[in-house]
């Protein structure tokens, strides 16, 4: 399948690179329409930017101007590396949402949960300019032009810090962790002008829903400063089935993934949160649609952050999950993109 002029591609060329040589995880991707978006930057390194204003600037002043609302929380399927030049459906629904939510309340920050970055606690991205990594290979030449120089948060980053120890959730800073394509490629459409500050924190190695979801939970408290905290990852994702046919972007979506992400998303508007957190026992064909769950696991992270699903007396019943998109791309990879507040 070609993705662009004279890209050839292996499904073994097709490796995310990972950040620890010790990690046994192997992620592939895949891409195939004819879109381009002007990059936004070229450059080798955007870990100093003198003209930048501090990046705990927006959130001293979040903390000052107590929040009309509490920000969003969000799921996003960021599917190829190539979603940051072929947008399909889902590039221009994440604009449109985003252009109205920050007309109406713009974000102190971003708080990012990739499939991307596995460690092994809840590690917390502590540098003031992390650098945009292109974390994959065989792609096109102009998706490694592509830069988001976006402002870390370090400030941002003790207070993250502090509350996953307060949770005794594991957890670490790291002063090395550039972004990873799980949190540059969708925040392109969602925040373009890379001007709010984006810091990640790790998906721990072995933790499954519930302990995922615990990690939304507590870092809940951030989205009362105006913190936007977002789960992307992939709302089905078996590569092999891809790679066994290369399907078109537009071809018809598999049976068992479109059964599969509708079950999920019955199972949200039920507010049935041990179904959701059994998907693994309960939804249909769930081991096809992830014959592994990393890309599956940070939608509980935007659950947990959302207080998704938890019982209480006082507690009014939440508004329904809003979709951005049901797009399928590739027959095989469901874009599904919702907002929680």
């Amino acid at each position: 399948m070609a993705i662009g002029a004279g890209a050839a591609l292996s499904p073994m060329r097709w490796v995310c690179l990972l950040q620890r040589a010790s990690a046994a995880a192997e992620l592939r991707y895949i891409g195939n329409v004819t879109f381009s978006v002007k990059p936004m930057q070229s450059a080798t390194s955007t870990h100093t930017s003198p003209s930048r204003v501090s990046s705990s600037e927006p959130l001293r002043q979040a903390a000052a101007a107590p929040q009309a609302r509490p920000s969003p929380a969000l799921f996003i399927s960021h599917g190829s590396p190539m979603l940051a030049l072929e947008p399909g459906q889902t590039g221009p629904a994440l604009a449109a949402w985003a252009q109205a939510e920050c007309a109406r309340q713009q974000p102190s920050a971003v708080l990012v949960l990739s499939p991307h970055w596995m460690a092994d606690c809840a590690a917390v991205m502590t540098h003031p300019q992390p650098a945009t990594w292109h974390d994959f290979g065989g792609f096109p030449e102009p998706l490694y032009r592509l830069q988001y120089p976006a402002p870390g948060a370090p400030a941002l980053a003790q207070q993250v810090l502090q509350l996953l120890q307060a949770a005794g959730i594991a957890t670490r800073p790291d002063a090395q962790r550039p972004f990873d394509h799980g949190a540059w490629v969708p925040l392109r459409y969602l925040l373009p002008k890379a001007e709010v500050p984006v810091l990640q924190v790790a998906l721990p190695h072995g933790y499954g829903p519930a302990e995922v979801y615990a990690m939304g939970q507590a870092l809940a408290p951030l989205r009362q400063q105006g913190v936007w905290l977002v789960g992307s990852g992939s709302m089905t994702h078996n590569l092999h089935e891809f790679f066994s046919s290369r399907p078109a972007q537009d071809a018809e979506p598999a049976d068992y993934v479109s059964a599969f992400a509708r079950w999920v998303e019955q199972r949200l508007l039920a507010h049935e949160r041990e179904a959701l957190l059994n998907y693994r026992e309960l939804a249909p064909q769930a081991a096809r649609a992830h014959p592994t769950d990393e890309h599956f696991l940070p939608l509980f992270f935007a659950l947990g952050a959302a207080a998704w699903g938890q019982s209480a007396a006082s507690q009014a019943e939440p508004a329904p999950p809003h979709y951005l998109t049901r797009e399928v791309m590739h027959r095989y990879l469901a874009m599904d993109a919702l907002v929680l507040q």
